[in-house]
């Protein structure tokens, strides 16, 4: 019924075009036979031998290709991409066709050649578009989305920054995503420095890039300059506090590599001090656990969680309890933790701050809406 209402437009169109046509033409004051035609193949469900028809009837003349479009839209909607193809590329080619409609078909055929996944001359005529005036934020947009799938980092910060150029809209943290992928991509052929060097120009691009630095600190510390590595780490308190739990455990390993185990405990005890968490509670528990032992860790973990309780907090506990109970530990105990294993196991540990997308890992760009630097640690009951 959906599909039957959206063939009904083109009819309506061609109904319209034919009453304004018949103040012009005494010729035409009946509908043709095909238009009848037309007609009795949507009314008997037969919607794609009606749409060549309604086609037919369409193409005697210029005024009607807006239809056109409309209709090579329809096409691709309905997943029939090499009719819009067809019907766009016959458009384009009309030599009497305005320049506002040429170039509004060369958008129709690039959005299909997109949906067929023929990225290289989806990109062409973008590019072609985006030099013009009307469709070039359109055209732009589009050809970010082409480079983000090809992986081609480098146009996709030109195009970026063409972007921010002609919407007058700040595209620094989007930029400063894409030189950490550049970065990632250089990193994988061994190529440290050179992507050392795009993480840093990832935090001139936007300051509060914190990809950017556990990156940086990632390559610093596989270095061995744990120094180095430990104040990129810390640089993410100040860029974007979220992102601690991701660096926690990698600054405590600098701290113990650096031989300063009293100053990585007074750091996570400031930290959950300050912004809370189970990552921060948990590692300084096993802190006090390797120090004092179990009980410690226990009385610790239990002040914590009267204040804040999560289930994997909980989940912990548990484990500890076990660990310092006897070897006939209750058949209670064990079922208990059984259950909040397999809480934890169907829990998202992110979510989508923009469209709501739920993940067991962390991404830097949403699968779900596309957003770039929206996906954040859950918190909660459930979650930090």
């Amino acid at each position: 019924m959906f599909e039957l209402l959206w063939l009904l437009l083109p009819v309506a169109a061609a109904s319209g075009w034919y009453a304004a046509r018949r103040s012009q033409d005494r010729d035409r004051r009946r509908l043709t036979p095909d238009y009848f035609r037309g007609l009795h193949y949507l009314l008997n469900d037969q919607p794609d031998r009606a749409i060549e028809v309604f086609i037919k009837v369409l193409e005697i003349d210029e005024e009607t290709a807006e239809t056109q479009l409309a209709l090579g839209n329809l096409y691709r909607r309905r997943g029939e991409v090499d009719r819009a193809i067809r019907l766009h590329q016959n458009l384009v080619a009309r030599p009497a066709l305005t320049d506002d409609l040429r170039q509004e078909a060369h958008l129709e055929l690039a959005q299909d050649y997109l949906s067929a996944g023929v990225l290289d001359r989806a990109e062409e005529i973008y590019r072609e578009l985006a030099g013009a005036k009307v469709h070039r934020v359109q055209a732009l947009r589009h050809l970010l989305d082409i480079y983000e799938q090809e992986k081609d980092w480098g146009q996709a910060r030109s195009t970026a920054r063409e972007l921010a150029e002609a919407t007058g809209t700040e595209q620094g943290a989007v930029i400063s995503q894409y030189l950490c992928e550049g970065a990632l991509q250089v990193l994988t052929r061994g190529r440290k420095d050179e992507a050392l060097k795009l993480l840093r120009a990832a935090r001139e691009a936007h300051p509060a890039c914190a990809r950017a630095s556990l990156h940086e600190g990632d390559i610093l510390s596989s270095r061995g300059s744990f120094d180095l590595a430990l104040a990129a780490y810390r640089r993410i308190e100040d860029q974007d506090a979220d992102y601690l739990p991701e660096v926690i455990g990698r600054i405590r390993r600098c701290f113990d590599n650096l031989g300063r185990p009293e100053a990585a405990r007074g750091y996570l005890e400031r930290v959950l001090d300050r912004y809370g968490g189970m990552t921060v509670m948990l590692a300084l528990a096993e802190m006090i656990r390797e120090e004092r032992g179990n009980s410690s860790a226990i009385h610790f973990m239990l002040d914590v969680l009267a204040k804040r309780p999560t289930v994997r907090g909980f989940n912990r506990l548990l484990d500890f309890a076990s660990d310092s109970s006897s070897a006939d530990v209750p058949d209670h105990l064990e079922v208990m933790k059984g259950l909040l294993a397999q809480l934890m196991n169907d829990r998202p540990v992110y979510q989508c701050r923009h469209c709501g997308f739920a993940a067991r890992s962390l991404h830097w760009q949403c699968p779900g809406c596309k957003h770039w630097n929206t996906i954040r640690p859950v918190r909660g009951v459930v979650g930090e």
